[in-house]
Formats: structure tokens, sequence, C-alpha cells
């Protein structure tokens, strides 16, 4: 299980670089789509003309009028395919930017990350996001096969999370206040990402310290041991991807990723703004 993850960290940048970088808000802003409502729509789009309460529902942490304004009228704007086209366009030009497709292990690094995914395929049955995305054909060029790959094994690996949490009882912002908690995030960036005011952000707060699951505003230990849980179950449920390389392929894979992800971050893909 830890090999799983750490594939899947390692090369989780290529896949998460898209909702930062300069290309992809151009591109969007082409298309007529600004600020919070590219983001919104380029990663629905795979579900075609998404509405707010689908992506309320399966994105899970945003604040609902955050997400009710984004999405309202992109779809009058732009259609899902003219969306999916500038999300690929962008995640293209911007791993070329980190010089991705000139490292010397990509087409191993891409088959063996499409192995998973592919396998991921047989196991969609309550991960929405991920099956939406499974849909769409595959990419011909390998920096792009290697980023819907991982962009499957993200959506794959998010639903699962999404499930755990609702089994425990925790709600989307409950989720935040304890991700928070954990002093891993700043707290300014969630507060300011997802959009919760103020007043609901405390209100859940004390709610928590009252489940025993915050001393005062860090993870008590019970809090501790329920984010672990959760973690522990997130991993497991990801496993069926990562299973289908057998141990010696997923080891080479949590190998081969590091470069790939350094290469994203070195090259600023990450950075706000």
């Amino acid at each position: 299980m830890k090999t799983a993850r750490a594939a899947w960290r390692g090369l989780e940048p290529v896949h998460g670089m898209i909702y930062f970088v300069p290309e992809g808000r151009r591109r969007y802003a082409d298309l007529g789509l600004s600020g919070r409502s590219g983001y919104f729509a380029s990663r629905s789009a795979a579900f075609g003309r998404a509405s707010a309460e689908l992506v309320i529902s399966t994105f899970y942490n945003f604040h609902p009028g955050l997400v009710r304004t984004a999405v309202d009228g992109v779809w009058d704007a732009a259609t899902p395919q003219q969306v999916l086209d500038a999300r690929h366009a962008a995640a293209s030009e911007a791993l070329r930017r980190a010089g991705i497709h000139e490292l010397p292990a990509l087409d191993e690094v891409v088959a063996l990350t499409r192995r998973a995914a592919d396998a991921a395929c047989e196991h969609a049955q309550g991960r929405p996001l991920f099956a939406a995305h499974a849909a769409l054909p595959w990419p011909e060029e390998p920096v792009l096969e290697l980023w819907h790959a991982q962009t499957l094994l993200r959506e794959f690996r998010g639903d699962g999370h999404v499930a755990c949490l609702l089994s425990e009882g925790v709600g989307g912002l409950e989720a935040l206040v304890l991700h928070a908690a954990t002093g891993e995030v700043p707290v300014d960036f969630l507060k300011g990402s997802r959009a919760w005011p103020e007043e609901e952000w405390a209100a859940v707060e004390e709610r928590l310290r009252t489940r025993g699951l915050l001393d005062g505003d860090a993870l008590s230990p019970e809090g501790v041991r329920l984010r672990r849980h959760i973690e522990d179950r997130t991993d497991r449920l990801a496993l069926p991807a990562y299973a289908a390389l057998g141990d010696a392929d997923c080891e080479r894979l949590a190998e081969l990723a590091s470069p790939f992800g350094r290469a994203v971050v070195e090259a600023g893909l990450l950075k706000l703004g």
C-alpha cells in the first residue's frame, strides 16, 4: 500500500499543475471563462453540460454559492468539448515547458501509469468523476497520455476519498477544517480557495471540538486517528489500480515517478497566481 501511494504521490504534480498554470487560465479566458469558471468548467466538462448541483456533489468541499456563481453560464460561453480541448492543450504546453517530454523514462512511465489507469476502469462503480474522465478518448501524444493516465488515477483516488469521508460522517467543510488543523496547508489558502464564510467555518470548528476531533485549532488525538483512518482507507480503495502492476512494476513506477514530479515543481508549475 505504501508503494502504491508513493507511485501516485510522485506523479501527482503531473496532473495537479493544470489547476495552477497560466496556460490553462489563458486558454479558458479565450473561451470566455475567467477565474473560477475556468477551473470548474474544465474539471467537470467530462460530464458534458454539468449542472452546478452535480459539481457541488462531486467536488465535495467547495461552498455551494461559489460553485453556482462560477458555473452559471459557462456552457453558454463554450461547449464541453471546447473546454476539454483547451484543457488538453494547456496541459501539453505546460508539461513541455517543464521538460517532461525530454525525460528518458517517459515511455516506460507512460506504459506503467496507463496499465494502472486501465485497471482502475474495471472498478468505476461509485466513482462518478473518475468514470466521466475514463470515458474520454486517450490522447496519442505521450506527454498527454501520461497526464490523462494520472488524471484518471487522481480522480479514482479522489472519488474513493469522498466515499470514506461520507462513511465517517465528515462533510465537505468539516474535511477542510480537519485538513487545516494538520498544519499541512495554510488555512487562509483553504478558506480562500473554497470560499466558505468565516462564520460557517467557525461553527464547524466548534462542532468538531464538540465531537472531540479538535483541541483548540489543532487536531486532537482522536482527530489524528480519524484522519489517519480515512487516509488509510483511501489508500486501500485506490489499490485496485496499482495492484494490477504487481509488486515489482509498482516499485519501478514509484522509483521512476520522482523526476517527473520534481520537474513540474522545479519549473514552477504549482505556484499560485
